[in-house]
């Protein structure tokens, strides 16, 4: 077995289940479980361990991680502002995706023409 492409798996259903038991109990609770930052350290190992690993591939993806965490703020604000103004499930996706994708296509093309 191939533990790492496993463990990542295993670890993401545990939490999707945990946040479902939580959400019973704490709404609160639930949300800080679901946002934890459980694949960054899964993948920064996956990589750690890959046999090209180096120090300068790690920053590099540490870096993505970085500019890739934006956009999922930038999601959730628009999921939490859509669903507040009373917006469909769908239309909220649709729209927080949309934000989503932007922000992350910016965040590029700020990146190539700095060359960060």
């Amino acid at each position: 077995m191939d533990w790492n492409k496993i463990l990542p798996v295993i670890i993401s259903i545990c939490v999707i289940i945990i946040v479902a038991v939580l959400r019973q109990y704490s709404r609160t609770l639930a949300s800080i479980t679901a946002t934890m930052p459980l694949n960054v350290p899964l993948i920064l190992w996956i990589a750690y361990r890959a046999e090209d690993s180096s120090r300068e591939k790690l920053g590099e993806l540490s870096t993505g991680l970085l500019i890739g965490i934006i956009p999922t703020v930038i999601f959730i604000g628009v999921a939490a502002l859509t669903v507040n103004a009373g917006w469909s499930f769908g239309r909220v996706l649709v729209t927080g995706y949309l934000s989503w994708g932007v922000t992350l296509g910016l965040l590029l093309a700020i990146r190539h023409f700095l060359v960060i």
